[in-house]
């Protein structure tokens, strides 16, 4: 993959400030470890850096390309899985390609159809075209929000990046957080509505929207959303469809010029992948696949099962790289490593995140970074077939907030009293709630019961999955590792969720619909299995180090977190048995020793980042 980043400015000539488009290119070195590219004209300037995947001598950008009168140039970070039948189509309408890139692709596909290529493009990006005879930039990200984009509007000038420190190093632009940046990171974090930037001057694109930068202002536009459409096949022909789609989807993400391995938990959507993965390497011809596993020095030890990880992964890994003859790596950390990576990760995020969660992957990307460039990951089919735990409560469906975020009022009294007035944090999380629940689309005719698991999945997949895949794409990015999605294909995303929870749940079984698509692919003990999510340390040796480390965080009276927090009610939890338990902080990984570690990134990103909040 790679990482963008440019700016519009109609009051100078750009120029003369090659300088700083090169400083905002290189924060995203780590995202382009292979290349780097800059283009500058008079009132746009344009940065790139590379991750080279497909036809890695030819891909460099930005792209120039010219059409009759018209100038084009592109930046643009992702894959496109239908390169083929697009090119073979603009070929019959009289373009010539110079490479076999999806770059060239992309770019031609806008230069002949406009913002309508968006309609015809099947994968991940998002990229940014301007128009030098009409002084015209196009920016679009993909239906899910796979890959990530940002901008900001400010003295009359336009910016955008990739990620948010691309375009903090521009001078103009400074770390100011507001009161409802606040509320983002101490209540709605470590997820982030959708649109919002966290700095008072940054804005993200949404996934499915478009944006257009002229000499009128920028004008956004929705191009792709979730549809509320009847269901009409029954139980054994979605099945099929599903099964169709998942296949068809895998083989086209399997495409590569460099080497390509799967993250293989031993769960149902890792192991489907990989057993898919398998599959086609047979048929075409190639050599065997490389797969990965992550876990924690001494969490066999510790590990107790609850009903967020009834068992543990290792056997089940092993059962799957074993059946399938893959060539698997075990890869494990202990303890000082995923705590030392607490500040890396944040670093690679922007923001506070998923603490250990998010280091402990990070750390794994690093490993497999040293094996291949590209993974495939079962990311997101827990929000889109319904695995988690609260698609099947009666107390999170009716809980009347985000089913993650049950402790909000927990949270909300760990903030200092002065923090808490200005923020609101109660009535901030309830108004996004409340935004999101009317954004959902509904069918006509449908009961109570119909509309309440269309909401849940609707929430899941617009601002729960959100999280997972910045941490996905941040983590893996921040490394160099190109990580792909297949269950995030908005053909599958969007037939499965019009697809009845009756259905969807057949067998009486979270994913139940997936599991029948699988049978004959993976294992039926394997299919059968109960879901574990992505795994965290279990060793008490973590909560005692992020303790320590948050005590001596507030020993500290420079601390820019002080002011923020409620010192003395996190002194007495840090010294309380409560801070072992499984305290919801948030989601289903993040408990009592994620609060700690979430806290001394927020520490940290205050003083890295040198913060103003006001």
């Amino acid at each position: 993959m790679c990482g963008i980043t440019g700016w519009i400015n109609w009051q100078k000539d750009l120029t003369q400030d090659s300088t700083i488009l090169e400083n905002m290119t290189e924060t995203l070195s780590e995202r382009g470890p292979d290349a780097s590219g800059t283009w500058i004209s008079g009132s746009c300037a344009l940065g790139h850096r590379r991750l080279s995947v497909i036809d890695p001598e030819n891909g460099s950008q930005p792209m120039i390309r010219t059409a009759g009168d018209d100038r084009y140039a592109l930046v643009y970070n992702g894959e496109l899985y239908n390169t083929l039948e697009l090119r073979k189509e603009l070929e019959s309408r009289g373009h010539t390609f110079q490479t076999s890139c999806d770059t060239e692709v992309l770019l031609v596909s806008y230069i002949e159809w406009g913002p309508a290529c968006l309609d015809r493009f099947n994968g991940i990006f998002a990229f940014a075209i301007w128009n030098e005879r009409e002084q015209h930039l196009f920016m679009a990200r993909d239906r899910l929000g796979v890959k990530p984009l940002f901008y900001a509007e400010v003295n009359g000038m336009f910016l955008f990046g990739s990620e948010p420190k691309s375009i903090l190093a521009h001078p103009a632009i400074e770390p100011v957080v507001r009161a409802e940046g606040l509320a983002e990171i101490f209540i709605v974090g470590p997820a982030r509505t959708p649109g919002h930037g966290v700095y008072s001057q940054l804005s993200e694109l949404r996934p499915g929207h478009c944006l257009v930068y002229d000499h009128n202002g920028s004008h956004i536009s929705v191009y792709w959303k979730l549809e509320a459409i009847p269901h009409e096949d029954d139980v054994d022909a979605t099945a099929a469809k599903v099964r169709e789609l998942l296949q068809d989807t895998l083989e086209r993400q399997l495409v590569s010029d460099v080497p390509i391995g799967t993250l293989l938990s031993g769960g149902l959507d890792s192991s489907a992948l990989t057993a898919l993965a398998v599959l086609y390497n047979h048929r075409m011809g190639k050599g065997t696949l490389d797969t990965f596993s992550v876990d924690y020095v001494d969490n066999d030890k510790y590990f107790t099962a609850n009903t967020f990880q009834p068992n543990a992964d290792s056997p089940w890994i092993k059962r799957m790289s074993e059946h399938l003859g893959t060539k698997h790596h075990w890869i494990q950390f202990d303890t000082p490593e995923v705590v030392d990576a607490l500040l890396p990760a944040m670093k690679a995020r922007d923001l506070p995140g998923m603490a250990d969660v998010d280091a402990s992957l990070y750390l794994f990307c690093q490993e497999i970074k040293k094996e291949i460039t590209v993974a495939v990951s079962g990311e997101a089919a827990d929000e889109i077939f319904g695995g988690y735990p609260w698609f099947h409560r009666e107390e999170a469906l009716n809980a009347g907030t985000f089913p993650w975020s049950l402790a909000s009022s927990w949270r909300a009294d760990l903030l200092s009293p002065e923090i808490h007035d200005w923020i609101e944090p109660l009535p901030y999380i309830g108004d996004r709630y409340s935004q999101a629940v009317a954004e959902v689309p509904h069918l006509d005719g449908e009961t109570e019961q119909q509309r309440k698991m269309r909401t849940m999945s609707y929430l899941n997949i617009t601002r729960f999955m959100p999280t997972l895949l910045d941490r996905k794409d941040r983590m893996s990015m921040g490394v160099g590792l190109e990580v792909r999605v297949p269950f995030c294909d908005h053909r599958l995303v969007q037939y499965v969720w019009n697809i009845p929870w009756e259905i969807k749940a057949a067998g009486d079984r979270e994913k139940g619909i997936l599991r029948k698509a699988l049978h004959g692919i993976v294992p039926d003990d394997v299919i059968t299995r109960k879901k574990s999510p992505y795994p965290k340390t279990h060793n008490p040796n973590y909560l005692t180090a992020v303790k320590r480390w948050f005590l001596e965080i507030v020993d500290d009276p420079s601390s820019p977190l002080l002011p923020l927090i409620n010192v003395k009610k996190l002194r007495e939890l840090a010294a309380s048995d409560e801070a072992k338990s499984n305290i919801p902080w948030f989601g289903q990984l993040m408990s009592g020793p994620q609060l700690f570690a979430y806290l001394i990134q927020v520490d940290a990103w205050l003083r890295q980042y040198k913060v103003s909040i006001r």
